[in-house]
């Protein structure tokens, strides 16, 4: 059910800023049943996320699994690294010499690779769902469904604005790391998903709101996990979503789209907002049939695609 990690070495890729890397390596796993016996999903990971989406530290055991909304009895589930991240051991110092769309073209190239024509799906959260609009703007016929969650086709200038916020944190603080991912907490939840939590309650033991200890918690918890060159290159991809990018507009692009695009927003996420979400809807209906908008409803912002199981189900189940 479960396979190890799998490489691919990807020969002489030429980043779009022009930087030329001979070799880069592309690690994956597969959950479920072998490639080509049953139907492939794609599962893109967010930020600090990895290709160990079910098992012991898998980030999506609550929906995907055996009898789960996307079943390993039924599909198989393949989830690529993204090169840099580290889970791999693979480390990329010059992450300005990537872009988003870089990383659905090495994608892609492993997707040729495996010998996939066509996938069933592709779904991402976040910076995940980003570069999954990125790898279907590229091939339009990549996937019979595409399923951008809590995320968009670009970076808008708040999204870059909180990269380069946490970009000055990783190169400037003495606890980069820590001090990015508090920051950063504070983006993924909403001043009502920390009242719920905390209620202005206090750590008697350390002397702090217990707000602060549970900060202090996420940022050491991460630095322990998490590479300072792997934070960088993720942070970068996240500010450079952008499927139109020295191309056409965003109508011409996304008309060339053959999958089912089902975008699901969260009401309350603060990063990529429901707004810009029904925007994109918007503008997709007027030159598409097969479009939908759906939206998770919680006081948790845009972390509520890893905590909101039971709704992200009943959105995905007749998908799946």
């Amino acid at each position: 059910m479960e396979n190890k990690q799998q490489s691919i070495i990807i020969n002489n890729f030429t980043t779009e800023n022009g930087a030329f890397y001979a070799t880069l390596n592309l690690s994956f796993q597969v959950f479920g049943p072998a490639l080509h016996s049953a139907p492939i999903v794609l599962v893109n990971h967010a930020l600090t996320g990895n290709s160990q989406i079910i098992g012991e530290n898998g980030w999506w055991n609550d929906l995907i699994g055996l009898n789960k909304t996307i079943d390993t009895a039924k599909y198989s589930v393949l989830a690529f690294n993204v090169p840099g991240n580290g889970f791999d051991g693979f480390i990329i110092e010059n992450y300005q010499d990537f872009k988003a769309r870089d990383i659905a073209r090495i994608f892609l190239e492993g997707i040729r690779f495996l010998k996939i024509k066509q996938l069933y799906a592709i779904l991402g959260g976040s910076i995940g769902g980003g570069i999954a609009w990125e790898m279907s703007a590229l091939e339009p016929k990549i996937t019979r469904h595409l399923i951008p969650i809590a995320t968009d086709w670009k970076s808008t200038d708040w999204m870059i604005a909180n990269c380069f916020l946490q970009e000055q944190i990783l190169n400037n603080s003495s606890k980069p790391i820590e001090d990015a991912r508090i920051h950063a907490m504070l983006c993924y939840r909403t001043p009502e998903s920390f009242t719920a939590k905390f209620e202005r309650t206090t750590n008697n033991e350390l002397a702090v709101f217990n707000v602060e200890s549970w900060l202090l918690h996420h940022g050491q918890k991460l630095q322990k996990r998490f590479q300072l060159s792997s934070y960088k290159m993720m942070n970068q991809l996240l500010k450079t979503i952008d499927i139109t990018r020295n191309k056409e507009t965003f109508e011409i692009i996304a008309s060339k789209i053959e999958a089912d695009i089902h975008i699901i927003g969260i009401d309350s996420d603060l990063f990529f907002t429901a707004d810009q979400n029904k925007l994109t809807y918007q503008e997709l209906k007027g030159i598409k049939n097969n479009v939908s908008y759906q939206e998770l409803v919680s006081i948790h912002g845009h972390d509520a695609f890893l905590i909101e199981y039971q709704q992200l189900h009943n959105l995905l189940k007749d998908i799946f």
